[in-house]
Order: C-alpha cells, then structure tokens, then sequence
C-alpha cells in the first residue's frame, strides 16, 4: 500500500529526513515512531503530497505521490496534528463541503456523510457549529473528514495529542475500528497504544530509519534494558557502590526518603540479578523491603534507538 524509497527532505542548512526506505502492506496497522525533531510529521506530509522531497520516490496503492498525486490520494484518507477546521461551519455542512471536494460523487454524499457521522460518534453533533465542540469532538471531526471519501489507507499524524484521558480512549477505540478494513500508519508518542494496536513498528530517529519489525521482534533483537527496584531500610552508605558491580546491570539511581532508599538498576535485557541481590542483602545484613523485576517494553527499545547520538 505504501512504498518510499530513498526518501530525503533538505532545508538550507538542515536535513529532515535522510534516505528513508520503508513498505506498509495492506491491511497492516504500522506505528511510526520517533522523538520530537525526528522528521516523523516531515515524512507523512511527503506521502500526503503536502511537501515535495529533495529526492527519493514514493508511492500509494501504486501510484506515484508526486507524478500521479490526484490519483494516489484518491486512496489515502489524512489527519494532520493540528486538524485544520472551519469553526464558523456546521459539522453535517463541512463534511459535505469536503466530500465535494474530495470528489465523491453527488448523488453520494449525504450517504457518506451520514455513514462517517455514525462511525465518528457525531450524529449528535451534526447540526452543531464546529468552533463550539470540544478538541475531542473536533478530533472525531476531522477523522470523519479524512474517511469521508472511503480511503483504503490512513495517515494520522498524533490523533490523541492534546486530548485528556477520556477523550484519548475514544478516539483510540474508532481507530481501533477502523483499523479492521483499512491500512493504518500512525504516529503517537503513546508507546503502550502502539504495543495493543500496531503490527509493526517503524522507528525513526535524526531522520533515518533506526529499525522496522514487530514490537515482539524488536525487543528480542535490540536486547532493551529491563529494571529492577529494590526499596531498602536504612541502606548502607556502599549500597549502592555495592548494587553497580553485580553482572548484567548497566546503571543503578538512588531515590532516598526519610528512612528508606529506592535503588532502579537498569539491566541488560536477558540479566536477572535478582538472586545476587538477595545473596548480597543476606551477606551484608540488608533490611529488604521490596525487590521486583520488571521485564523490558516497547519504551525501553524506543529509548535505546534514540538516546544519545
């Protein structure tokens, strides 16, 4: 469904996006991901046709984005961060506007309209003007107008940013969905909703690729650290010296309270040092609180893949 290759974005003294090849098949829910400057939002506006590439190709359902743009976003259905609406416009009467728009035949809109205001849980909204709904609602708003002309594919670029807790879960559900017939590429910076609803996962970082696989491949392969916490009554002053040096651990932080102290030991992703913490705390005479393992995520390899560099 979507296939770029050689992808590169170039500003005057900057490049976004460096040489980027990736494939998203059909009916495949792909997260991309990357931190904030990564050129994540830079590459979904080059596959919507929004900015041109410095070099490289890509292509929706076959079609060249840029030779063939009409054609392929005929296919593709785009909700941008910052969902640009008409405020002063009722909701049934925006989505008609961008049906016609988008090329829906007029005999066919009202049947369009009305099926996305189903699936977008807005019926009850129709006839309300978009400036007074709230950001959640209008998030809801603009997905309706990216399915408006029945996409094969959907772009959508951090549909929960901005919302509260409630509103995030609503709108992860219909993206849930609408997933069931679509493909889906979507960038968040919700790492847990990527691990429930992405088959793949495309990670991005100083605009190149950094790694492309399932969330169970990924952290097989990138071996990501897991964590330990140990809580610790009246800790010797050489816990800590003493925590560092066990095998598999990579860094140990301290948080100290009035009488307690909390040791995270950051381990390789296979170490569990958990029985040569507890040999050690019996040796040394440590008052044990609290020891728990916690086994690696999708975070732990996000941040492994960024950090540094």
């Amino acid at each position: 469904m979507i296939q770029v290759v050689n992808l590169t974005k170039r500003y005057p003294g900057f490049t976004a996006v460096r040489d980027i090849s990736f494939q998203v098949a059909k009916g495949e829910v792909v997260g991309f991901l990357g931190p904030n400057g990564a050129g994540k939002s830079t590459t979904m506006r080059m596959l919507t046709g929004y900015l041109p590439p410095t070099s490289g190709h890509a292509s929706i359902a076959g079609f060249d984005i840029f030779e063939q743009s009409l054609q392929a976003r005929q296919h593709l259905g785009y909700l941008p961060e910052s969902t640009p609406l008409y405020h002063d416009m009722r909701v049934h009467e925006y989505l008609r506007y961008r049906a016609s728009l988008k090329g829906v035949e007029g005999s066919k809109i009202k049947e369009r309209v009305g099926d996305v205001l189903e699936m977008c849980d807005l019926r009850e909204k129709e006839r309300a003007l978009i400036g007074t709904l709230s950001k959640g609602q209008r998030q809801r708003v603009g997905l309706a107008d990216a399915l408006v002309h029945d996409p094969d594919l959907l772009i959508l670029d951090e549909p929960t940013i901005g919302l509260d807790p409630n509103q995030i879960r609503q709108v992860r559900e219909l993206i849930k969905n609408l997933a069931n017939r679509r493909t889906v590429l979507i960038s968040t910076h919700i790492l847990p909703e990527v691990e429930m609803m992405c088959s793949r996962v495309v990670v991005i970082h100083k605009g190149r690729i950094r790694a492309s696989d399932t969330p169970e491949n990924l952290l097989q392969k990138h071996r990501s650290a897991g964590e330990v916490r140990l809580e610790l009554h009246s800790a010797p002053a050489d816990s800590l010296e003493k925590l560092s040096a066990l095998a598999g651990v990579k860094d140990v932080q301290e948080k100290k309270t009035e009488a307690d102290s909390l040791f995270l030991l950051r381990t390789e992703a296979e170490a569990d040092p958990t029985s040569e913490i507890l040999r050690l705390a019996q040796d040394r005479h440590w008052d044990v609180r609290g020891l728990v393992r916690r086994k690696p995520t999708l975070e732990d390899v996000f941040v492994d893949l960024t950090q540094g560099d």
